[in-house]
């Protein structure tokens, strides 16, 4: 069986190096050019220096790219819209990392990204990258938007709550913390290590982007019209580098028992893969950890019921850079080519850590 020719454009990034670091052990892949305008010519290894000696190839710049099977876009929100003409002619095929293809309304586009969508007829054709919920589109999918870290984390959350019609839709609070990983490569005042070592700063209390997929998404799984579902999003950096943990306010409809939840979660996840169900009673992992997560496309998800009220609270856990993007960009790529989907994702993680 001969293999499946991939390329990277934007592998200088985090997301890029962590494309590389899955794919370089996929057996079913070739990966063939890897772009970078800034290193072009540069070994790879020189930027992500944990792939020393597993790989001798170079960045090559975008003008040298030559068509493949398969094309991953692991650049910035908004880069991939400006050559996207170009990307069409290289590959049948494109999973795009960014938050571009993301949405399907381009009036809520519009609204959180600041400018119209230039490629409006483009919208339906993407399939919103969480193979949990979308994997029949994907199997026969020419393009795929991988989702956002965060909005991985509330969806993989919150999809079975919905989905059941076990919660009041209309009332959610998500509280969600991410490590400076989020940020990218590039450092910026809010990354710089003396300005947010040691800091926990909620730097989105309203209005992040990424509620617009979470909504959009919760409303897939649970068919519900927009004015009869809402969801209240704030956003953290904490003092790590990798890992997103997701806490969710949920508030139960009358006579809904803890049979019930785990009965929601066992039916749509029990066949899944990489979601882990955390069901301990006592002890220092009895919630979702994103440390222990850390390198893996898991996961994690558990929750507990307010004994004194009907709160819920639904806690889950990714490895931002891996299930919240590039490893799951790779779970998707492995689903649309009919790949097994846990081909080169296998990897549990470590501890301790």
């Amino acid at each position: 069986m001969s293999k499946l020719s991939v390329s990277i454009v934007g592998g200088s990034g985090f997301a890029g190096g962590e494309l590389l670091r899955i794919l370089l052990f996929h057996p079913h892949v070739h990966i063939q050019q890897v772009t970078s305008e800034r290193l072009c010519g540069k070994p790879i290894s020189r930027v992500h220096p944990n792939l020393r000696g597993i790989t001798k190839d170079k960045f090559c710049s975008l003008d040298a790219l030559k068509p493949c099977d398969v094309l991953f876009l692991a650049l910035p929100h908004g880069a991939a819209l400006k050559n996207w003409p170009n990307y069409l002619q290289l590959a049948h095929r494109i999973i795009d990392l960014s938050a571009d293809f993301r949405l399907r309304n381009t009036a809520t586009y519009q609204h959180f990204y600041g400018q119209e969508h230039p490629y409006p007829e483009l919208l339906e054709q993407f399939i919103y990258g969480i193979p949990e919920l979308h994997r029949p589109e994907m199997e026969n999918a020419r393009f795929i938007s991988s989702a956002g870290c965060n909005a991985t984390a509330i969806i993989l959350a919150l999809a079975p709550l919905f989905g059941d019609g076990l919660i009041d839709p209309t009332h959610t609070i998500v509280e969600v913390k991410g490590g400076s990983s989020q940020g990218g490569n590039k450092p910026n005042q809010g990354s710089h290590h003396p300005v947010r070592s040691g800091s926990f700063r909620s730097y989105k209390p309203t209005g992040h982007r990424h509620t617009a997929e979470v909504l959009q998404e919760l409303r897939h799984a649970s068919n519900l019209s927009p004015h009869n579902l809402n969801l209240h999003m704030t956003a953290s950096s904490v003092d790590a580098v990798r890992g997103v943990q997701a806490t969710c306010h949920t508030f139960l409809n009358a006579g809904v028992d803890e049979r019930e939840i785990w009965k929601a979660y066992r039916k749509w996840y029990r066949e899944e893969p990489f979601i882990r169900l955390v069901k301990e009673r006592d002890g220092v992992y009895r919630y979702p950890d994103p440390k222990l997560l850390t390198g893996t496309n898991y996961c994690d998800i558990g929750f507990e019921k307010d004994p004194l009220s009907n709160r819920l609270v639904v806690i889950s856990a990714i490895d931002n850079l891996v299930k919240g993007a590039s490893g799951q960009a790779v779970q998707a790529m492995n689903t649309m080519c009919g790949f097994e989907e846990t081909t080169s994702l296998s990897f549990p993680g470590l501890h301790p850590l």
